[in-house]
């Protein structure tokens, strides 16, 4: 997909911890980085480079120790937390590399679970999670509980989930890690294909590099700093 405006930025990201015995530790120093309507980008780096920190902070689940981070150019740590929930809830999706399913749930509870939660009727969210679901391979899993999938149909699961509400941008953390490469590359592809057709931004974390070249671009994460592209 042609990329679009900036969607989501990050300015002068700074994020810092203080832990008793080892004083500050600095996990984001600086960083700039920007995601554009209808873009796909992999987030590459070494464990402990701070990918995941950033991802958090871009999708407001931290708060920067520094730095802006702007959708739209709209300030969004200027927002009230009652806000920022509420802008998590309609333009967020997140998918991390443990699927948090909900085990006494079937597939399509799950995945009906975050309209539910934004008060969407009943039939009105089955509806869409039926669709989703069908979107991802799994309209023949339906009544399945997560104990009942394989790692792979998990994750698929888990991303239908993120995508019931039609977010703007994706933010996967690891969405491949603990699946077999056959497995992780079909979800890369699937990925792509639903950006194609929907026009959803998204932001890939992985410290797979031969995935994330599969990628329309990359960025290179080390010790806190985006220090290259790919």
């Amino acid at each position: 997909m042609t990329e679009g405006r900036p969607l989501l930025e990050a300015k002068g990201i700074a994020k810092d911890y203080w832990l008793e015995g080892k004083g500050t530790i600095h996990v984001l120093r600086g960083v700039d980085f920007t995601l554009h309507e209808g873009e796909v980008v992999g987030l590459v780096g070494k464990s402990g480079a701070g990918k995941s920190t950033l991802l958090h902070v871009l999708g407001t689940l931290d708060v920067p120790s520094e730095g802006t981070v702007l959708y739209r150019g709209e300030d969004l740590f200027a927002r009230s937390e009652l806000h920022l929930a509420d802008f998590r809830n309609s333009t967020l999706g997140f998918v991390f590399q443990s699927h948090y399913l909900l085990p006494e749930f079937s597939a399509l509870e799950n995945v009906m679970m975050p309209l539910l939660v934004r008060r969407v009727p009943r039939s009105e969210a089955r509806d869409a999670a039926l669709w989703v679901l069908e979107r991802v391979g799994l309209s023949h899993r339906l009544d399945h509980k997560p104990s009942e999938l394989s790692g792979g149909e998990q994750q698929r699961v888990a991303l239908a989930r993120a995508l019931s509400t039609m977010p703007r941008v994706l933010l996967a953390d690891e969405p491949t890690g603990n699946l077999d490469p056959k497995t992780g590359h079909a979800i890369h592809e699937l990925l792509l294909e639903l950006n194609r057709e929907l026009g959803i931004s998204a932001l890939v974390v992985t410290h797979n590099e031969v995935l994330a070249r599969e990628l329309p671009r990359c960025v290179h994460m080390a010790d806190g700093r985006v220090v290259e592209g790919l």
